[in-house]
């Protein structure tokens, strides 16, 4: 269990450490993993990076992923064609849905980046972190797009995780690092007393100050969060 999502990253890290050595990149999905992402590349001396994904949702509950869509030239986009023919999904939604969701990556990256270059991973060891993982659309579609980017090692790494969607996440990836795989998952938040919904303004304050830890200058006393 973790108190908030910094426990989480503090947590996670320790699992990570191995790792320290191999030149890694953290790259944190929005907004969740961003507070997580934040300690783990804190205590792993490592550059914080943001992987731009979002979900795709059914129309009428939109928590549940049909799919999900990642930045980039080429757009990395993953629907879940079981789900779209049991639920009769049509195209028209998933084709508007996504559009709109793509517009919603591009308002995030001028809002987060703060015109930061991005990190170039290729050969290095690239860690990508959420808060948790359940159906892992969103994840499927951050590793994808990861590995584009050409990192010698490619690492997916939760505090918590159904581990049926673990299993076959690993295929993607070289390695797989996770502090809690609970058999009967649930909610996310359930394992964190503080859950809150992080605002853009959390997110690029932390995206901020991994960039000056990362040029070698010390955040200002107070304002360290968790």
């Amino acid at each position: 269990m973790f108190k908030d999502r910094s426990d989480a990253g503090r947590q996670l890290a320790a699992k990570l450490l191995h790792l320290r050595d191999r030149n890694p990149v953290v790259l944190a999905l929005p907004r969740g993993g961003v507070a997580v992402g934040f300690e783990s590349a804190r205590e792993l001396g490592a550059p914080l990076e943001i992987v731009q994904v979002r979900k795709i949702g059914v129309p009428w509950q939109p928590e549940l992923a049909l799919g999900a869509v990642s930045d980039g030239a080429q757009p990395e986009i993953f629907i879940d064609e079981r789900l779209v023919r049991a639920l009769s999904i049509p195209q028209d939604y998933i084709r508007e849905e996504t559009a709109r969701q793509l517009a919603e990556i591009e308002r995030r990256r001028q809002v987060y980046s703060a015109g930061r270059p991005p990190i170039d991973i290729a050969g290095r060891t690239a860690i990508v972190v959420d808060d948790g993982i359940a159906t892992g659309a969103t994840m499927r579609v951050a590793l994808r797009a990861t590995r584009h980017r050409n990192p010698d090692w490619l690492v997916l790494a939760a505090p918590v995780a159904a581990p049926d969607t673990l299993a076959v996440l690993s295929e993607e990836v070289d390695e797989t690092v996770c502090v809690l795989a609970p058999a009967d998952l649930g909610a996310i938040g359930y394992y964190y007393a503080d859950f809150h919904q992080m605002s853009d303004d959390e997110v690029t304050d932390l995206l901020a100050r991994a960039a000056r830890r990362r040029a070698g200058t010390a955040a200002p006393v107070g304002t360290r969060h968790g």
